[in-house]
């Protein structure tokens, strides 16, 4: 944003951002002569109020005299006057010790899980997790049990060691020996294959015999149509306390809330807006209408990629209102990030 403002101006901008973002209410310039800090008049105080208005930074609400930032003032704040606050020791104590305990348990899927709700817990806002992209979702192993009536329990074990069950229903009943076979054909021909691969494959096979399907390959076709959604799920966006913003800052507009909670429910929109931060260099800050994405509109989203080995992974961030306290939120989202990755690479080595 290239918007020149001298250094009083810029000070009078940072106090009524961080002021507005503290406690709600429009700031106005009676509020502002107050903070010692400042030391200018009250007559000084509105005529740079004026120009920070008619630079589009700040606006005045119908409702009072005082004055709110817009998001291209909350986009100048971030952009030139963001000081972060680093995460205190304990709280970074805490995620490296909550994530390396879900390491332990021998996923990666129940690391990102307990990544979203940490995040959710030390913010009160919604914690949002994209897990690893599905060109990284390799078969290690299949095994069948056979459950009541015509249902399959589907065993899986992808990646390194993350274990993932999928029930499948049948059109009949499958004795245990079928399964094994199923199984052992499985595993001997696709072990270590990405399972979006396996799947194509073996329908392929079958387009290119145009054979009759015996009983084995109808089993491993029907598995395989209902098994290829392990991708979706593997690289599946993961949201942790949506009711956060219930009634939070910023976050009273029923109507916004419902666009909100829908978009939360439908899991497209944001989750391609994350997808799309997955190489992205470090912390990135969309602040409203900047996702474009409607229901995003008084919202922020704060996100960093996290990896593995060098290899990026997925995505991990925030979503909240445009009034939050950036310089606290944006660092606990960056310090997540971090040791996301390191109890991801920790698990693969180990």
């Amino acid at each position: 944003m290239n918007i020149d403002l001298n250094t009083r101006s810029q000070q009078l901008m940072k106090s009524l951002v961080e002021r507005y973002i503290e406690d709600g209410q429009p700031v106005g310039s009676k509020t502002l002569s107050e903070d010692k800090a400042l030391a200018v008049s009250s007559a000084t105080i509105r005529n740079v109020m004026k120009q920070l208005e008619d630079h589009g930074l700040i606006r005045s609400p119908h409702t009072s005299a005082g004055r709110v930032p817009t998001e291209a003032g909350y986009r100048f704040y971030v952009d030139t006057m963001l000081h972060t606050q680093p995460v205190q020791q304990p709280m970074q104590q805490e995620i490296q010790t909550e994530l390396a305990c879900e390491a332990g348990k021998g996923g990666a899927q129940q690391v990102v899980q307990r990544a979203s709700s940490l995040l959710s817990n030390m913010t009160q806002m919604a914690g949002v997790v994209m897990v690893s992209k599905q060109e990284s979702v390799s078969l290690r192993q299949i095994e069948f049990l056979p459950l009541d009536g015509h249902q399959i329990l589907a065993i899986l074990v992808v990646n390194s060691q993350e274990v993932q069950n999928r029930i499948i229903n049948t059109e009949r009943r499958y004795e245990r020996k079928e399964l094994e076979q199923a199984a052992n054909y499985l595993n001997s021909k696709f072990s270590g294959k990405n399972i979006k691969d396996m799947c194509r494959s073996i329908h392929q096979e079958l387009l290119n015999t145009q054979s009759e399907v015996n009983q084995l390959m109808e089993l491993v076709v029907k598995v395989t149509g209902q098994i290829e959604g392990v991708d979706s799920a593997a690289e599946g966006l993961l949201v942790e306390g949506q009711s956060n913003l219930i009634g939070g800052a910023g976050m009273s507009d029923m109507g916004q809330l419902k666009r909100l909670f829908d978009a939360f429910s439908e899991k497209r929109d944001i989750a391609h807006l994350l997808d799309s931060c997955a190489n992205g260099d470090g912390v990135q800050i969309y602040i409203g209408h900047e996702s474009g994405y409607e229901p995003l509109g008084d919202c922020s989203v704060i996100t960093a990629p996290y990896n593995v080995e060098g290899e990026a992974m997925g995505v991990l961030g925030v979503i909240g209102p445009t009034r939050m306290s950036y310089e606290r939120v944006v660092p606990i989202v960056d310090v997540t990030a971090k040791m996301v990755s390191s109890a991801l690479s920790h698990e693969v080595t180990s």
